[in-house]
């Protein structure tokens, strides 16, 4: 009885291992890939599955989810010899496991140099301000690029997005200092601009005072003659109008000299009306 307690032992052991081994609960997020003596047999979906024991082996557990590739980044040209880094992340999906782990020895790594490849193509067409400024072409044109070529491998590319492309250090370098030049240049032209516009109202506004003054010296040529008539018409001769005005003018004038600064002295004559008259005559001779 002993040996057959430990018979029926083991084969309960040996029936309980094989049901284990024939059980497979796949996770959700997940497909395994099975192998039947060494050749693929089928894919397990997520849940509760039976393979043969001893027979079926789960060889790859594949994520059904979507993987997340960084693109190291890496120096491209672009058609005007410029020299500029650029770097990519790539979302991807795997729809079909068998075809993923038997298609390529490695999807990851394939994909990366794929990435690669064609962003360096892609933007070796493209002079370097379209580079920069064509984020969304670029990444137009390196989706329709690989999206096939991986999908013989049972990939779908979800997206590709560009993260950074930018000039090489001696490329921003230069760039910087022509940025400079032009801001001087600009700087130079404004001011000179400024300048010239200064030097056009200032030439305009003495036109305009020169105007104003010749209009000024008008109408008090025009308040002289008037003045001059009424005068005339007031004392009723020829000379004394004119002595009257001159007399006017040369008292403001003595005034004014008095008023000066520079003035220590001022000499008037005795008989001012005289001297006036003497004056006027002499210019009436004359």
């Amino acid at each position: 009885m002993g040996s057959f307690n430990i018979v029926m032992v083991v084969l309960i052991a040996l029936v309980v291992f094989t049901v284990f081994k024939g059980v497979r609960i796949v996770p959700q997020g997940y497909k395994w890939v099975v192998q039947r003596l060494g050749k693929y047999s089928q894919t397990l979906e997520p849940g509760l599955n039976l393979i043969i024991p001893y027979v079926d082996d789960v060889s790859y557990k594949v994520t059904t989810k979507d993987i997340v590739l960084d693109i190291p980044s890496q120096e491209v040209i672009t058609r005007d010899n410029v020299v500029i880094i650029a770097n990519a992340v790539a979302y991807i999906n795997i729809v079909r496991p068998d075809k993923a782990v038997y298609g390529i020895e490695d999807y990851e790594y394939g994909i990366r140099n794929l990435v690669q490849t064609s962003l360096r193509s892609i933007i070796g067409e493209m002079d370097l301000d379209s580079a920069l400024s064509s984020r969304d072409e670029i990444k137009a044109k390196l989706k329709h690029a690989i999206s096939e070529d991986i999908s013989d491998w049972g990939i779908t590319l979800k997206t590709v997005e560009i993260q950074d492309i930018n000039p090489s250090a001696t490329m921003q370098t230069a760039m910087e200092e022509q940025a400079a030049a032009e801001r001087q240049r600009r700087a130079t032209v404004t001011r000179a601009d400024g300048q010239k516009q200064a030097a056009i109202l200032e030439a305009d506004g003495r036109l305009e005072a020169s105007r104003r003054d010749a209009e000024a010296q008008v109408v008090l040529a025009k308040g002289s003659e008037e003045s001059i008539r009424l005068i005339t018409n007031a004392m009723g001769t020829e000379e004394m109008p004119i002595v009257y005005l001159l007399g006017e003018q040369y008292i403001k004038a003595i005034r004014e000299l008095a008023e000066s600064d520079n003035a220590k002295m001022v000499v008037l004559p005795a008989d001012i009306l005289s001297t006036v008259k003497g004056m006027v005559g002499d210019k009436l001779k004359v």
